[in-house]
């Protein structure tokens, strides 16, 4: 074993392990705007050349990653089949459809369902708007916790050891001009939406683009989660998602509910 090797095998149990590395490197060269090349996912994740030139050469092997012609990286195809049967396997979306159905032909617009990982909102689902100006949104796309509905509405359900835990560990990307700054700016937000149970995106992550979510949460199953109405704020008025929260948080409700009848009990026999 080199020396590399005996580096890729320190602190298995802390997700720097050779899976964890293999996890890094196939997230850098997926999650970029470009196919990569080598220098640049050097840089992304820090790892030692030849270990990165090993896992790179594995990834290709295994169709998770391609090479190009100039040598450098982007995602494979067999990534795109992993990701459809892990979509339209997924027993959280099956039970939470008909409820995005609902919600959408009572608001005429786009519903997302997204789930919390760690900083960041998964969306998992998504009715589209009837509406000719849609959302851009996709799924699973992830976006940030601290400017989405979804995301504010998901921390909301969490312990405070968590929420503060997430909250420290969090950069606040200013990307518009209503974006939060501070973990001490949302989480004084967070303690609103668990007084009233929904959140807003006031234009916080998209120019011209609101949102009113509410939170999903079945602990037994750890499941953090949350759905949404959104729509742009010329269409849709912050008084109109107001009106409609009272029903995003029955689907929530609903959702929750199912989950827990469907799925039986959790981690911790409830």
């Amino acid at each position: 074993m080199d020396g590399d090797e005996a580096r890729d095998f320190e602190g298995e149990g802390a997700g720097t392990g050779t899976l964890g590395k293999a996890m890094a490197v196939l997230e850098a060269v997926v999650t970029a705007d470009r196919p990569q090349r080598f220098t640049e996912i050097l840089r992304s994740v820090r790892q030692p050349r030849g270990t990165l030139h090993r896992l790179l050469s594995h990834l290709v092997d295994e169709g998770l990653l391609v090479q190009g012609r100039d040598l450098s990286y982007e995602p494979g195809l067999r990534l795109l089949k992993l990701a459809y049967r892990s979509w339209s396997g997924n027993r959280f979306r099956e039970i939470a459809a008909p409820h995005l159905l609902s919600l959408h032909e009572l608001t005429g617009e786009t519903v997302h369902l997204g789930v919390l990982r760690q900083t960041e909102i998964i969306y998992v689902d998504k009715v589209e708007s009837r509406q000719t100006v849609r959302m851009s949104s996709q799924i699973g796309k992830a976006s940030p916790v601290y400017c989405t509905g979804i995301g504010k509405a998901a921390l909301s359900s969490l312990s405070e050891p968590d929420l503060k835990r997430i909250a420290a560990s969090m950069e606040f990307h200013p990307f518009t001009a209503h974006t939060h700054r501070s973990a001490a700016t949302l989480l004084a937000e967070i303690d609103e939406i668990r007084q009233t149970g929904y959140a807003f995106d006031r234009e916080e992550h998209e120019a011209e683009i609101c949102c009113v979510a509410a939170p999903i949460a079945v602990p037994e199953h750890d499941l953090v989660a949350g759905v949404s109405v959104t729509g742009p704020s010329y269409r849709v008025s912050l008084a109109q998602l107001a009106a409609w929260a009272v029903d995003v948080r029955k689907a929530a409700g609903q959702i929750e509910e199912e989950v827990r009848i469907r799925l039986g009990p959790g981690r911790d026999g409830r």
